[in-house]
C-alpha cells in the first residue's frame, strides 16, 4: 500500500484535495501524540513518522511545529460550542445545546485531554502564545458573544456589560468546573452528573439564585 506522499504524486489527483486529505491525516496524527506524550516530547519526525509522510511535506502544510499545535487547538472548537442552534429554542434549552449537553463521555473525555495539554504546555513553551492566543475577532467565544446580542436585540436577553464578557463568564461557569476538575484523574461520576453542572450553570446565569428581587 502507497503512503500519502505517494498518493499524491497519482496521475488525476487533485492536489488540494490531497493536501485536504493529509492535513487531516497529519491533524488526527499530532493531536494523539502530544495528548500521550505531550508537546516538548513530540518530535516533528515522530508526526511525519506516524503519518507516513516526509518532513518536508509536514512542513509544506504547516511551516512550524507551533503552527500545527495551533492547528490542533483550532481543529477542536467545535468539540466545545455547537453553531447554529434553532432560533426557537428557549434560552436555558438553546444554551444547552449551545454547550453541548449531550455530549458523549468519550468524546467529553477526549476534548478535555486537549484542554489540560493546553494547560500544562503553554506555560513552558512561551512560543506558542503568539499562535494560539485569539484576538476577539477569532476567538472561539466570539460566535457565543455574537448569539448573545442578536438575543438582546429580539428582546429576549439583557446585556450586562458587553457580549463578549458576558460569554466569557459563561464559559467559565460551564467549562471551569468541567476542566479544572478533570485534573489529578478527578472525573465526573457520571455523564448525567457532567449535565446536571452544565444545566445548572445556565440556569444561575440566566436567573440567579436570590428569591429576591434585586435592584440593578
Amino acid at each position: 500500500m502507497g503512503t500519502p506522499d505517494d498518493y499524491c504524486k497519482g496521475r488525476g489527483r487533485p492536489k488540494g484535495l490531497c493536501d485536504d486529505t493529509q492535513r487531516h491525516t497529519i491533524l488526527a496524527q499530532s493531536r494523539r501524540l502530544f495528548v500521550q506524550r505531550g508537546y516538548g516530547a513530540t518530535k516533528t519526525e515522530d508526526i511525519a513518522a506516524a503519518c507516513k509522510i516526509s518532513k518536508q511535506t509536514l512542513y509544506r502544510l504547516f511551516p512550524s511545529k507551533p503552527a500545527l499545535f495551533a492547528a490542533v487547538v483550532e481543529a477542536a472548537r467545535p468539540q466545545w460550542l455547537e453553531f447554529p442552534v434553532p432560533e426557537e429554542l428557549p434560552l436555558q434549552q438553546a444554551l444547552e445545546r449551545i454547550f453541548r449537553i449531550d455530549i458523549s463521555d468519550d468524546e467529553d473525555r477526549d476534548r478535555l485531554d486537549l484542554a489540560r495539554l493546553r494547560l500544562s504546555e503553554c506555560p513552558n513553551h512561551p512560543e506558542l502564545h503568539q499562535f494560539i492566543t485569539e484576538s476577539e475577532t477569532n476567538h472561539p467565544l466570539t460566535p457565543l458573544a455574537c448569539w448573545m446580542t442578536r438575543q438582546a436585540a429580539l428582546g429576549r436577553l439583557r446585556l450586562v456589560g458587553d457580549a463578549f464578557s458576558l460569554a466569557r463568564m459563561l464559559a467559565d461557569m460551564v467549562f471551569g468546573a468541567l476542566v479544572m476538575n478533570s485534573f489529578n484523574d478527578f472525573r465526573w461520576p457520571s455523564g448525567e452528573a457532567r449535565q446536571i453542572h452544565i444545566r445548572n450553570a445556565i440556569s444561575v446565569f440566566l436567573c440567579g439564585v436570590s428569591s429576591v428581587p434585586q435592584t440593578p
